[in-house]
């Protein structure tokens, strides 16, 4: 059955009408006025100058959402977005008066003016704006100067704050409070917030393990909202699946909260197999906070898979990169090897004779050592010379076959390793007639052993 009329047929993926109206707020929302290091350093010659654009126009300028909950939590926010109770046409019109350059007009559609100020900062500034209908992921929308109605239609309370350019902080959810016992609460109803927007569940992970101080602290009324409308993912491109679990996984507590998010019921609608591997999962998040290391997110993915078929099938759902997919795959196949004073030899040849480049074979490796928790090994392969110093031109002289060209050289790699990478190019070039000779010899066997064998293929017909 197709994915809309699935959607439709259990009624969670139809137009939503919004009904926020008689949310519980605060009647007079600002709580107080900053006068922080963070907020000072935000004001830059380019941000003062825009701040007077719009005084000088009677309009409203305030910084939105996670900005101002990372100036509140004394962090310095690493992006600006701006609200304003000016229409995008008002906007255009100001900065066309006022000869400032606007830039990327996708946004405009949206309620979104960038304005580029002196040639050196741009400025995201979008509308105030309600939903009126949604569908599960994107929301028809109306501009409004109701800052209130603006606030109401944000994910969470933490990031449904305003911040004018005074200090003044406008907070009608109570959003402080929340952040202040690092709590994360959906403004409103959880269920109807999510099933405006089915990506909210993972934005819920995402923001608790940033916010949260404990683990497994998670609110009951959203869980439970989550485990009603999780099959609500099911719509969700994988790309944005990825992105969001992805940060989860850089973040803290990322065993709880994944754990989580499978006790919820999500991993299927995001390509997860059915029977995880916890114990593997478990075991790489504990080995990886003992030895104070971060794994990159894939490596900790993987850690649920069972093996190469899952991986491909995860790899589907969520599009990885071609670099995630094999250095997934290279876990695969290698995890369940021991590791040993040998070790360190084996991953240097198998480097050294990657068809990949040989830098991203390195990394690949050094993955998986912190992976296996092996960080004694994990040092001394970072310390790995990988220039090894014999080229295909000075073997020529001795190999007059180029089939077997590749073969000598990754038999004369061999010998580099097991010579602790420290033989002279002078001693190489004195076993390398041995090595021709027996990279012919096997040749020559395995050319013998295939004409047989096809022999013998013939012979039954």
């Amino acid at each position: 059955m197709p994915i809309a009329k699935r959607f439709i047929d259990t009624n969670k993926w139809i137009k939503i009408h919004m009904s926020n109206k008689n949310l519980l707020h605060r009647s007079d929302p600002v709580i107080k006025i900053l006068d922080t290091p963070e907020f000072k350093s935000l004001f830059t010659p380019e941000l003062i100058h825009l701040s007077n654009i719009f005084k000088k126009y009677n309009f409203e300028l305030r910084i939105a959402g996670g900005a101002v909950r990372d100036i509140l939590m004394n962090i310095n926010p690493k992006d600006l977005d701006f609200a304003t109770n000016a229409t995008p046409t008002e906007m255009k019109d100001i900065f066309t008066n006022e000869d400032i350059r606007m830039i990327n007009g996708n946004g405009e559609k949206h309620g979104t003016i960038t304005s580029r100020i002196n040639n050196k900062q741009n400025f995201e500034i979008t509308t105030l704006r309600v939903d009126v209908v949604t569908n599960g992921r994107h929301a028809d929308v109306e501009f409004t100067t109701d800052w209130l109605l603006d606030a109401s239609r944000r994910d969470l309370t933490i990031n449904s704050m305003f911040l004018d350019l005074n200090g003044k902080v406008y907070d009608y959810f109570y959003g402080y409070e929340d952040l202040t016992k690092r709590n994360v609460i959906f403004v409103g109803d959880p269920a109807e917030r999510i099933c405006e927007d089915f990506l909210r569940i993972l934005r819920y992970f995402r923001f608790y393990g940033r916010i949260s101080d404990v683990g497994d602290n998670f609110d009951v009324r959203t869980i439970q909202a989550i485990k009603d409308n999780v099959s609500g993912l099911e719509i969700i491109s994988g790309e944005r699946i990825w992105h969001e679990w992805s940060m989860i996984l850089e973040g803290k507590f990322c065993r709880e909260i994944t754990r989580k998010i499978l006790e919820c019921g999500c991993g299927k609608y995001m390509g997860i197999p059915k029977n995880p591997n916890y114990d593997e999962f478990d075991k790489v998040c504990l080995n990886a906070e003992k030895n104070n290391v971060k794994l990159r997110p894939i490596s900790y993915a993987t850690a649920l898979l069972n093996n190469e078929d899952e991986v491909l099938d995860l790899t589907m759902r969520l599009k990885f990169t071609k670099y995630d997919r094999l250095l997934a795959l290279s876990i695969v196949e290698y995890r369940e090897n021991e590791l040993d004073e040998n070790s360190l030899k084996f991953y240097q040849k198998l480097i050294l004779k990657s068809i990949y480049k040989v830098s991203d074979a390195k990394e690949y490796v050094c993955e998986f050592l912190r992976y296996k928790g092996a960080m004694d090994l994990l040092e001394k392969m970072k310390k790995f010379n990988t220039n090894f110093p014999v080229r295909g031109s000075e073997l020529l002289p001795f190999v007059n076959d180029k089939r077997i060209m590749q073969h000598v050289i990754n038999e004369l790699k061999d010998v580099w390793v097991d010579n602790d990478c420290e033989i002279s190019l002078t001693e190489m070039k004195d076993v390398i007639p041995s090595i021709v000779e027996k990279v012919k010899n096997e040749r020559k066997y395995m050319d013998n052993s295939f004409k047989n064998n096809r022999k013998k293929k013939f012979r039954k017909y």
